[in-house]
């Protein structure tokens, strides 16, 4: 019998949150008890699997990497690049963001410790039946989709007094703290980029800032088990984001990110300690399609598993979303996308498998 993750409970005195996702068996513990089997369920259509011969790998190269001290500073020619590969990519990665090497080693560390302990452990932390948030696997909306070849730990992480704590494994040791710092941390990156994409769009710095009304931040921790057939399973399927941006902690060592840049899958190779940063629907929606959301994937790895922390910056529930005016132009850049308010189009998009960029076309006139 499957392993299965979740404990279809409704918790009566939360609020409805943003959205559910089914029950579905633990990547993980398939993998433990058969190293070899792969059920049909996670077994991906001809066309959805990961083709490694014809990657471009070589253009891993060419995805932008942006030196945020130098941003920070005011460098013109970092601002140009920033620019471009926002435009142009949808995503990039970050050196010399300012975030010690012992706070991303300790939020590492936490990770690892999380998805090492027992199957009955981790299941106390299992999503319940009306929420997004804890131990499974998201974006699972009918009993006949296909799966991803990855459990996750989903919290919605600041502001604190937002946490479901009941969903965190609180008694294991440096969990919360590793987690309280490293979000912490990526509030401030979150906050220099936000400022400059303010910049870039026509506003002052804090304009992005106070649009999101009270900024929100979700972190979804991923393990990849291995697979003994990398070539029929995905980590994660092709989709973009609903975030604003969302930053990306990836394995130093192991390569699993993949993003589609002009009809090619590229790998995104680690660079240690570094950050990837994408673009999500909201900043495309704002930026009236100047800066586009990215569609990207995870595959996974024969002989190692491999772990990696994303953390979406989303704007408040009640906030309403649309082009901004100074983004909009009738006769050369007309308004491309309808307002809507967020938390309506975070429920759309939970309501739904991950399909690529379907979900913007959502928002699109």
């Amino acid at each position: 019998m499957d392993p299965e993750v979740g404990n279809g409970c409704v918790q009566e005195d939360e609020e409805l949150g943003w959205g559910k996702s089914l029950p579905v068996p633990s990547v993980q513990e398939i993998v433990r008890n058969d190293s070899l089997c792969v059920p049909e369920r996670y077994i991906q259509e001809h066309q959805n699997r990961p083709d490694y011969h014809s990657e471009v790998s070589y253009a891993s190269s060419e995805i932008p990497v942006i030196n945020m001290s130098l941003l920070a500073n005011g460098d013109k020619d970092e601002l140009r690049k920033f620019d471009i590969a926002c435009k142009e990519w949808g995503f990039f990665q970050i050196t010399n963001h300012g975030i010690a090497e012992t706070v991303i080693h300790n939020m590492k560390e936490a990770i690892a410790a999380f998805f090492q302990l027992p199957f009955d452990e981790k299941k106390k932390y299992a999503m319940p039946a009306n929420d997004v948030q804890g131990y499974g696997q998201g974006y699972v909306v009918s009993e006949q989709q296909k799966l991803d070849w990855s459990d996750v730990l989903f919290l919605v992480t600041l502001p604190p007094s937002v946490r479901n704590l009941k969903l965190w494994p609180v008694t294991l040791p440096g969990f919360k703290e590793s987690i309280d710092q490293y979000s912490t941390e990526i509030q401030k990156v979150t906050e220099e980029i936000f400022a400059k994409l303010s910049l870039l769009m026509g506003m002052d710095k804090d304009g992005l800032k106070m649009l999101h009304g009270e900024i929100k931040q979700a972190t979804r921790m991923n393990y990849y088990p291995t697979c003994s057939r990398s070539d029929l399973v995905l980590g994660v399927s092709p989709h973009s984001e609903a975030s604003t941006i969302t930053l990306l902690l990836q394995d130093d060592k192991i390569t699993g990110l993949q993003i589609k840049h002009k009809d090619s899958w590229i790998p995104v190779e680690p660079i240690p300690d570094a950050i990837v940063v994408n673009i999500g629907d909201v900043a495309e929606v704002l930026s009236n399609g100047l800066y586009k959301s990215v569609e990207h994937r995870a595959v996974t790895n024969e002989k190692k598993a491999r772990m990696s922390v994303a953390t979406f910056v989303i704007p408040s529930e009640e906030v309403e979303i649309g082009p901004l005016e100074s983004m909009v132009d009738d006769k050369q850049f007309p308004r491309m996308y309808r307002n809507m308010k967020y938390v309506d189009y975070l429920r759309h998009t939970l309501e739904r498998k991950m399909d690529g960029k379907a979900h913007t076309e959502y928002l699109k006139l």
